[in-house]
């Protein structure tokens, strides 16, 4: 179990101006992940040191993103304005995660611009929706170097998440201690009676450390 990415749902102004604001925060350019046909949502990539990285995501005019979880998350974050809408855990064996949850996981994919297309399966969106400060687990199915993080500089890289809630019910979630897929990441636990989820995220950069 390790950090696998964090998702930042684009505002009013879009996909592409949301990316170009906070790239140039960043100093760097996201790259374009492409469309998740099975969630009605489509993203932008910025690859990071230690296998993680970020995305910026939106949702489509299409009907699969009323029906599919991650769809109305996105629609639900955006209509407030966009922002952090949550963290993801990258599993080994999603089955332990299903059988602890009591339910399946569902089948994602998307294609990248170059055709090549990559398939996970993940769960947990759900608990997402309704508790933000819970992360939701991915099984990646495919070979490493396809990994959205594959081609990192490497001076880009998580230094900490600022995350509204409790330790003690995310530990419950993941079903071990929380510090297990953040053990190189800096965690910062605020505001524990305030309205939960990532609230902030701190990134190395070549130019120092930046908040966004």
């Amino acid at each position: 179990m390790r950090l696998d990415h964090l998702s930042f749902a684009a505002g009013p102004d879009g996909l592409a101006a949301t990316a170009e604001r906070i790239g140039a925060q960043l100093g760097t350019q996201f790259v374009d992940g492409g469309v998740h046909p099975r969630f009605g949502t489509r993203n932008v990539l910025l690859p990071l040191a230690d296998h993680t990285y970020l995305e910026v995501v939106e949702v489509l005019d299409h009907p699969a993103s009323d029906k599919a979880p991650f769809g109305q998350a996105v629609r639900a974050r955006s209509a407030l304005g966009g922002g952090w809408l949550g963290w993801v855990v990258a599993v080994d064996d999603i089955t332990v995660v299903e059988q602890r949850l009591g339910r399946e996981a569902v089948v994602g994919n998307r294609y990248r611009p170059d055709g090549t297309e990559l398939r996970w399966r993940q769960i947990g969106v759900n608990g997402l929706i309704a508790d933000p400060q819970l992360p939701f687990f991915v099984q990646w199915e495919i070979p490493a170097e396809l990994h959205p993080s594959h081609g990192a500089a490497g001076d880009y890289s998580l230094a900490c998440l600022e995350i509204a809630g409790d330790p003690q019910r995310v530990s419950e979630w993941l079903g071990e201690t929380v510090e297990a897929p953040l053990e190189d990441v800096k965690v910062e636990w605020v505001a524990p009676h305030g309205t939960p989820g990532v609230l902030a995220v701190q990134v190395q950069t070549p130019h120092g450390l930046v908040r966004i």
